[in-house]
């Protein structure tokens, strides 16, 4: 029996061969009809037997492209209208450009990886091959719709073999955007100093010269003085480049390779001088780098792979993942020294496999080790943005690296890649862990799902009234999955969320999508918040995006809160300033659609608080409307404010001037370092000088660090608490706890005092309790006098903080029933500490909820403002 259905697909659909796929498909089921773009996804209309079109049905939903994401699929049985053929229609401009769900870019698929290597193809080794199922997107989309005229690639128009792939359905490059050869797109192009002005020292004088390609330098940028160029617009020519630089890497220097959103510095993974000159340029210090290997196997000849770990490597997001090192592997050193993980990814673009490809080749040849591995970190110096333009980068990156490999493809939005983790979630089995979001997930959209505000009896939070409506804990919990719940209705206005200042993101948020943007870094200096202000400009453009209100950080000082509050008064248009800690619990409850109130657990490095101190070390009764801050670690100074989180050392004399543990035998180490400063430690917390007092969780792993000699002068953000985790290694725990250790423990456990109120305080402000350290750096104090192993030590603390969440959240459900526990904050990035704390909480009963798409960190901060925001402003509408 023949039937009609009208189908509407919606996701990422547009821009990732959905189109085509669906005409395969009809053509394979008999199907006649039409599909076409839609505003809010795609529109089928599909007609042929019933048996038929339910396995069309099925295919769409099942065996859609890579690069597609298909949220849903809803049916309606209509009238035959009798069609004889299927066919794709095309949308009118105006239509298309509303549409919002656009790809990111994505690795380069087997199918083109195949043709790459393949010398019977007419692509063999172009360094730019894609097709519909891969390449880059959103890196060079310059507005919507999305074609070739939008993208960086209207500069190359299609050769006669190309526009016939591009134009016919049934192939795999239909209405690929990218699509090219080395007959009609982009080439690669090698610029260097001659030899004697390398400022790399690089001997270039001994490698084989190339020729320099004068009408393409001619075409170029101009160069700086010095500077030669040479062009790929051939195989032959391109491979002798790609050939060049593998020299380069071969014989220990440092090349800058163009990516897609943005240049990387590229060296040997096993040169150990090679890394040193890399660290050196880009002034990173001690900061681990990542590397490039083949696939799994050649990562698992330095790490340990799990079978989902291996998933995330293949992702065609090729994000980098952080692997545990193999016990007793050797690393060069400068690599990733002292650390538990090494961060791992495979090639993402045709260049990366090229170079890995043929890097392996040599050190083959060479007789040296296997596999090949090549360092690939962002093309930027210290604290700046990364490059993105070829000229920037011959500029930027010259005195780091001999040469620059770039192409005649501009980057139109600068991506840094993404970092994931696999961590263990207790009774849930395994979770990704966003560590950096950035290439190949933004800016796929987050919903916004419905929250506490729309729940009825939650609205006395902001006045003291509990604002829990939750069942007791009951039998073994699990990380939360996402309830169903109704999105708020789609509305002209717009919310710009600015996020924090460190690792920000921003969040525009039109209807039920929270656009959230890439990774933009510390907004620190005016090259940082210049990126950030472009990326902005970016979104703007392309989703056609004007803010009506805007939320930020309360701190006075964050560059993005003070552009936010500047904007709103110029504009005249509503602003809301949101608690640094209550955005972090409200990513989480954002992310997981949930509606009841949530015991919050934030705990990082920094965060303003309501009372004017620095916060860090929050527990929260929070709902996605207002929060009370419930308990909080004991206030410590901060002698020197920012110059603690610089010098741990600072901060460990902070930590035993409060404990009154001066005067113990083992923190004679710690004066004796700080020398002079000691004395001037003391002055500034006795006369209330430049001494900022803190709750933060984080502040106190950099005590213990600098306080057992781990890293008192750190080199990069949160060295301090990472090598403290990392010296957990060699206390690997027997099975079960002796009776020893636990009595052990016991010493380490953090004291629960009642916080003492004034007239003035408010339940935003002021906490019901307190978390007092002070018994634990007395254990740890006693414990390192006694010559326990430091890895034991550490295992102590860290267990210590364990505990002290898990009786936050038996303290909150004793006092006000709340079961479900989220957890935030920049703490949280330590695996051990997540990993144990979710498993504690559970065996209790507790739901546990964390970041799912968005990083712990201050990435997730714009996200969470933005829930905030719109929460409060529906109960204002209801009102």
């Amino acid at each position: 029996m023949i039937e009609a259905l009208d189908i509407h697909v919606t996701g990422i659909v547009q821009g990732v061969g959905f189109r085509p796929f669906v005409y395969r498909m009809a053509k394979k089921y008999l199907i006649n009809g039409w599909v076409l773009n839609a505003t809010d996804g795609v529109n089928i209309h599909a007609e042929g037997e019933s048996r038929l079109l339910d396995e069309f049905v099925l295919e769409l939903s099942e065996n859609a492209p890579a690069a597609a994401q298909v949220k849903e699929i809803e049916l309606k049985e209509v009238p035959l209208q009798d069609f004889t053929s299927f066919e794709i229609r095309f949308s009118d401009d105006a239509a298309v450009r509303e549409t919002t769900l656009v790809s990111a870019d994505l690795a380069t698929c087997d199918d083109c990886v195949a043709e790459l290597f393949n010398p019977n193809d007419r692509r063999f080794r172009y360094p730019f091959i894609n097709c519909t199922n891969c390449g880059p997107r959103f890196t060079i989309i310059d507005a919507l719709p999305y074609d070739r005229a939008s993208t960086s690639m209207k500069d190359f128009p299609m050769c006669e073999r190309c526009a016939a792939e591009y134009a016919d359905p049934l192939d795999r490059r239909f209405h690929a955007q990218p699509d090219a050869c080395f007959e009609c797109g982009p080439h690669l192009s090698l610029a260097w100093r001659p030899e004697g002005e390398c400022e790399c020292e690089c001997e270039g004088e001994k490698l084989p010269s190339l020729a320099v390609d004068e009408a393409g330098a001619a075409a170029s940028d101009d160069l700086p003085s010095g500077w030669r160029i040479a062009w790929g617009k051939t195989r032959e020519a391109s491979d002798a480049l790609i050939a060049r630089v593998v020299e380069l890497l071969c014989a220990g220097q440092v090349v800058a390779v163009k990516g897609l959103g943005g240049f990387h510095l590229v060296c040997d993974a096993r040169n150990a001088a090679a890394i040193a000159r890399l660290r050196e340029g880009k002034h990173r210090g001690g900061k681990p780098f990542a590397v490039m290997v083949a696939n799994a196997d050649a990562a698992r000849s330095v790490c340990e792979v799990t079978p989902e770990e291996e998933k995330a490597l293949a992702d065609p997001v090729r994000p980098i993942v952080l692997l545990k090192k193999r016990p007793g592997v050797a690393l060069a050193a400068g690599l990733a020294d002292k650390l538990l993980e090494l961060g791992v990814m495979l090639p993402a673009t045709p260049v990366q496999h090229l170079l890995l490809h043929d890097f392996s080749e040599a050190l083959e040849k060479m007789g040296a080790p296997e596999p090949a591995m090549l360092v690939m970190t962002s093309g930027n110096i210290h604290d700046e943005p990364i490059v993105t333009d070829d000229a920037e980068a011959r500029e930027k990156l010259g005195g780091i690296a001999c040469a620059v490999l770039g192409n005649d493809r501009a980057i139109l939005s600068r991506y840094d890649d993404s970092v994931v983790r696999i961590i263990s979630a207790g009774s849930a089995g395994v979770a990704v862990q966003m560590i950096r979001r950035a290439r190949g997930f933004a800016p796929v959209p987050l919903k916004l799902a419905q929250t506490s505000a729309e729940v009825a009896g939650q609205e006395g939070a902001a006045s003291g009234e509990s604002p829990a409506e939750a069942d007791a804990p009951t039998g073994a919990a699990d990380v939360s999955t996402p309830e169903e719940a109704d999105a708020p209705a789609a509305s002209a206005a717009v919310l710009f969320a600015a996020g924090s200042e460190q690792k920000n993101t921003f969040t525009f948020v039109r209807g039920e999508e929270a656009f959230v943007s890439q990774h933009v870094g510390d907004l620190e200096n005016a090259e940082s918040f210049d990126a950030w202000l472009d990326a902005k400009s970016r979104f703007e453009k392309l989703f056609d995006l004007q803010a009506t209100r805007f939320a930020c950080d309360a701190h006075p000082e964050y560059l993005a809160s003070k552009w936010a509050r500047e904007q709103a008064k110029k504009q005249n248009i509503p602003l809301l300033e949101v608690q640094h800690h209550h955005a972090h619990v409200a990513s989480v409850i954002g992310e997981n659609g949930l509606s009841d109130a949530v015991c919050g657990i934030a705990f990082d490095g920094t965060g303003f608080g309501a009372d004017g101190s620095i916060w860090g070390g929050e527990v929260l009764l929070a709902n996605a409307q207002a929060y009370e801050r419930f308990a909080n670690f004991a206030y410590v100074p901060m002698p020197g404010g920012a110059a603690c989180v610089k010098n741990p050392l600072r901060m460990a004399y902070g930590v035993l001037w409060e404990f009154d543990l001066l005067e113990h035998p083992a923190a004679k180490r710690v004066l004796d370092a700080l020398g002079e400063q000691a004395d001037l430690c003391d002055q500034m917390i006795e006369r209330g000088l430049n001494t900022p007092m803190t709750s933060s969780v984080g502040r106190l792993f950099d005590a213990v660090s600098a306080i057992l000699g781990i890293c008192e002068h750190p080199t990069y953000e949160s060295e301090a608490a990472v090598l403290l985790e990392a010296a957990l290694c060699q206390a690997v725990p027997s099975d079960g706890v002796s009776p020893d250790e636990k009595v052990a423990n016991s010493r380490y456990s953090v004291a629960i005092t009642k916080n003492t109120a004034t007239p003035s305080s408010t339940a935003q402000d002021t906490s019901v309790l307190l978390f007092d350290a002070a018994p634990t750096f007395k254990a740890l104090l006693d414990d390192l006098q006694a010559n326990i192993p430091i890895s034991l030590i550490v295992r102590r603390f860290h267990n210590a903080i364990v505990e002290v969440i898990v009786n936050a959240a038996k303290l909150m459900y004793s006092v006000y029933g709340v079961s479900t526990v989220a957890l935030s904050g920049g703490v949280f990035m330590n695996r051990y500490l997540i990993e144990h704390a979710l498993a504690a909480l559970q065996a209790e009963g507790f739901t546990v909820a964390v970041n799912r798409e968005l990083p712990p960190n201050d990435g997730c901060i714009s996200y969470g403002q933005a829930v905030i925001a719109c929460s409060q402003d529906k109960t204002k509408k209801k009102d």
